[in-house]
């Protein structure tokens, strides 16, 4: 929403939480501990959302407080594009609840195992209006692998790879040591430790780019950092290619048909 609200470029018109009253949501966007207070206002009117920030358009937002989707009335709201950022109704069957509230399309902000999977740069010219109602964005880990998978390939060819991504801590891990449901490890307190996890990026990059399809694996550790996280990615290649020769189609890419999606630097940076 903040991105929204930045860019001014989208209207945003109805939000569905069920879990939080509409006080408690104007307390946790006014007030983010990574990125900061918001410097604009935002209030609620009755069942509304009111957010404003100098020179930007105001946000009138809808508040929905409802754990079934098929129930949220999306289309009187004047909703035409749903974000499904639950985690849970990552499936077409699932998401296509959403349509039936009145929505003419849903992007599911996660990998779905059956809706088409689009990465802007690398396969959104793929993307069929027509028939794609229902589709995925793919993960954080597959926009940042993606782009620089398919410059490599494009220009190399990628026999088979490894990817590992350092992963800032998600709101899934524990603050302290305490009880997992599934790897043991996945319960240790994530301040104190750095934890290998599994990642689908690499499988997902097969989705987006065909025939990178079973050529890439990898894994995660997730750290201790709040924010940002890194892709290292290890390549095997059909062509000899230098550093250099490396560098120079990747600064290439990012200053020419990947702008905005790709970039590219020598300074010294680190996550912050």
């Amino acid at each position: 929403l903040r991105a929204a609200v930045e860019k001014d470029s989208v209207s945003v018109v109805a939000v569905n939480d069920p879990f939080i009253s509409i006080d408690y949501m104007v307390y946790l966007f006014q007030y983010d501990s990574t990125h900061g207070r918001f410097k604009g206002t935002v209030v609620h009117e009755g069942d509304h959302l009111l957010v404003t920030k100098e020179g930007k358009t105001q946000h009138k937002i809808k508040v929905f407080n409802s754990k079934d989707p098929a129930e949220i009335q999306w289309g009187a709201a004047g909703a035409d594009y749903v974000v499904e950022s639950t985690g849970v109704f990552t499936t077409i069957e699932k998401a296509n609840a959403h349509l039936k509230g009145g929505a003419k399309k849903v992007i599911i902000s996660a990998p779905s195992a059956d809706a088409p999977m689009f990465v802007v740069g690398v396969n959104h010219e793929k993307y069929d209006a027509a028939n794609d109602h229902i589709i995925s964005n793919a993960s954080c880990t597959t926009n940042c692998l993606a782009p620089l998978a398919k410059v490599i390939n494009d220009n190399f060819g990628i026999i088979e790879g490894l990817m590992t991504t350092v992963h800032a801590v998600t709101a899934t891990q524990k603050t302290v040591d305490g009880p997992s449901g599934k790897l043991w490890r996945d319960g240790r307190g994530a301040g104190q430790n750095i934890i290998p996890a599994s990642t689908g990026a690499a499988k997902a990059v097969g989705k987006v780019i065909p025939e990178l399809n079973g050529k890439l694996t990898g894994m995660a550790f997730r750290v201790p950092t709040p924010d940002v996280s890194v892709v290292d990615l290890t390549a095997r290649l059909e062509k000899p290619a230098s550093l250099d020769d490396i560098k120079k189609v990747i600064k290439a890419a990012a200053e020419g048909p990947l702008k905005g999606v790709l970039a590219y630097t020598e300074d010294q940076v680190v996550s912050t």
